[in-house]
């Protein structure tokens, strides 16, 4: 494998499915047979330094066996854009290609991967335009801004929650920019040559068993100190940092707007919400092909199909 250009593999799957844990199996019997193999992480909240637990981000044991990019490179106050995730990403991926190593694409929600794999273009962005919205927001609250964006765009009103100020803004100025707001992701084209998709899926009983089995154990491993010593450093005030599953829900506990038992509670149902919501639009993606979660030999079975598979 090792002196033809490496493809890039994708993994894709719901959260707790097991993407983290199949990508360094994947990546250590690829070196183990001779072909150098790397994690490059698509999971917008791991890139923030300190969200640990909370993240499931992988373990110093795990990075230190395996290389990882992209991984604890911002502060929590600083906002996670995707176009910004996607040029950072490719540049990785086509470092790695052309050191002859594989890279593993693994973890976050399928906007990020479609960002990264597709032909996906961004909107522009003016500083100016967007301050003058949160001006507004600021001042009149997101249920104004939602009704001018119902004004302006209704059908782009619709899928975005009346509450939800950061994106309202967003959609206003991206609809003052360009006089629309994109009703839909364009039809999956790669932009990177020599993809392979793999999607990992799991029944959905075994899933919530799942998710239930790692909010509990995240507590244990003092998730609510973590949130705590976060939000002595500001993270209710941050932009994307503080809205991320699970800290939210604790910062609320801390605020004394939910009991801590209440606050587990609520992370495992939004995670559960948040997970169903991700493998319907993998679902969607018709060139990923599928293996059982719990299979003992997943793989196994993945490396064997991937004899199949040929190089750019």
């Amino acid at each position: 494998m090792g002196h033809l250009r490496p493809p890039l593999w994708v993994l894709n799957g719901a959260t707790a499915s097991g993407k983290s844990g199949l990508a360094i199996d994947l990546a250590q019997r690829l070196a183990a047979a001779g072909q150098p193999a790397e994690i490059v992480n698509a999971d917008s909240m791991l890139v923030y330094r300190g969200m640990d637990i909370g993240t499931a981000k992988p373990t110093a044991d795990e990075r230190a066996a395996v290389p990882h990019h992209l991984i604890d490179i911002h502060d929590i106050e600083e906002p996670a854009a995707v176009a910004d995730f996607q040029q950072r990403a490719r540049q990785v991926i086509e470092t790695c290609r052309s050191r002859g190593v594989l890279p593993i694409l693994a973890g976050g929600s399928a906007l990020y991967v479609r960002a990264i794999i597709d032909e996906f273009d961004f909107p522009g962005a003016d500083p100016q335009v967007r301050a003058r919205w949160e001006e507004v927001l600021a001042e009149r609250g997101p249920e104004h801004l939602h009704a001018e964006l119902a004004r302006r765009a209704p059908q782009a009103a619709a899928r975005i929650l009346p509450g939800n100020g950061r994106r309202l803004v967003r959609a206003l100025e991206i609809h003052e920019l360009t006089g629309r707001v994109t009703a839909a992701l364009p039809e999956p084209t790669y932009a990177l040559d020599a993809v392979r998709q793999i999607g990992i899926e799991i029944e959905r009983d075994a899933l919530d068993a799942r998710i239930q089995a790692r909010v509990e154990q995240m507590w244990d491993q003092g998730f609510v100190e973590e949130v705590e010593a976060l939000a002595a450093r500001g993270l209710a005030d941050t932009p994307t940092a503080g809205k991320a599953l699970g800290y939210r829900q604790v910062l609320a506990y801390l605020r004394g707007d939910l009991t801590e038992r209440q606050a587990s509670e609520r992370t495992v149902s939004a995670t559960r919400r948040f997970s169903r919501k991700q493998f319907g639009w993998f679902r969607r993606d018709l060139r990923i092909r599928w293996y059982p979660a719990l299979d003992p030999r997943l793989a196994d079975r993945v490396l064997a199909d991937a004899q199949d598979w040929t190089h750019a």
